[in-house]
């Protein structure tokens, strides 16, 4: 089995292939990633000499190198590669568009010439667009984007069900809900925050604090694409949640707590643009289909993730460092 892994340098990607490497040592990992901001080959450093891996830097909107690596026969593709941080997208929504909705079709293109054997296209929650105080997505929730991110996802969402409509092509478009844990970037919320605490700087806070998200930690996800990959019935959507709906400030206040820092750290800014309240995931369909169910509780994987954290301070230091200022927002 060969399997492509798009974005396996970035934040789910690395874990991704962490995770079956471990549990399918036969399989060949082919690991494409274009090493933009967030991707990291540090992710990868403690993969076993002799394992099945491979790294090929590359760019999925590069079509001529998309065909020569399709064309070394590939088995199943699981697409992570996204540009994924939503201020980011306000403000250059270009790049989004090519990465996402370019970038997917190129590999569409690809796959429907060699005949893979199944397409996983790794999206999000967000394409559904905000939610009251009540309810939750469905897989037959309409898609209502709100950020041009979003609406990057939605896009590639919906080219993926059209090859196999239109093409016949093998596909399962999974939906996840918030992420966390090991080898996030350090501009997404929980590392942000960890990283501020620990220096003892302001903990940016967007608004009231009270945007809900569905938190799902990211082993947990592994083990659902995982699922989807060998027993997903073909076109079919999976949505895949944590059940952990946390406010933001819930969030910060528990860091907080974990690291012993005041909460006067709390720093309230401006609102971001577009700012969906509510993101709540309904997982019964892949729970009752495919007998999936997250193994870890918030509680039990915070603490997890500030333990990471704190035990590998040299890899989130090395990325500050790289880059020209520190992060100061979240997504």
């Amino acid at each position: 089995m060969k399997i492509l892994v798009t974005g396996g340098a970035g934040f789910i990607g690395s874990n991704f292939i962490h995770y079956m490497l471990d549990r399918y040592p036969n399989y060949e990992l082919i690991n494409l990633d274009a090493l933009t901001y967030a991707g990291n080959l540090t992710n990868l450093s403690i993969i076993p000499r002799g394992s099945k891996h491979s790294f090929i830097k590359g760019d999925i909107t590069n079509k001529e190198q998309m065909n020569r690596l399709f064309g070394q026969g590939i088995d199943i593709v699981v697409h992570f590669a996204a540009e994924s941080h939503v201020d980011r997208s306000i403000v250059e929504p270009d790049i989004f568009t090519k990465t996402n909705v370019l970038g997917t079709q190129v590999l569409l293109d690809a796959a429907v010439k060699v005949g893979v054997k199944k397409f996983v296209h790794v999206s999000t929650d967000e394409v559904y667009g905000t939610l009251g105080e009540t309810g939750l997505f469905t897989e037959q929730t309409p898609l209502h984007p709100n950020s041009p991110y979003a609406a990057s996802k939605a896009g590639s969402d919906l080219l993926v069900r059209a090859y196999h409509e239109t093409f016949g092509l093998p596909v399962n478009i999974t939906r996840c809900s918030n992420n966390y844990g090991p080898y996030q970037f350090p501009e997404k919320l929980i590392p942000l925050m960890l990283v501020n605490a620990l220096n003892d700087r302001p903990l940016p806070i967007y608004g009231d604090g009270l945007y809900v998200r569905d938190w799902l930690y990211v082993e947990d996800h592994c083990h659902a694409i995982d699922l989807v990959l060998h027993q997903g019935k073909n076109g079919e959507v999976y949505n895949i949640g944590g059940s952990n709906e946390k406010t933001n400030i819930q969030i910060v206040q528990t860091i907080l707590k974990e690291l012993g820092k005041p909460e006067s750290l709390i720093q309230h800014v401006p609102d971001r643009l577009g700012h969906d309240r509510r993101y709540g995931i309904d997982a019964t369909k892949i729970m009752n289909e495919l007998g999936w169910y997250p193994k870890r509780n918030f509680e039990i994987g915070i603490h997890e993730t500030i333990r990471w954290y704190l035990d590998h301070q040299d890899w989130w230091m090395s990325i500050l460092t790289g880059h020209s200022s520190e992060p100061r927002h979240h997504g």
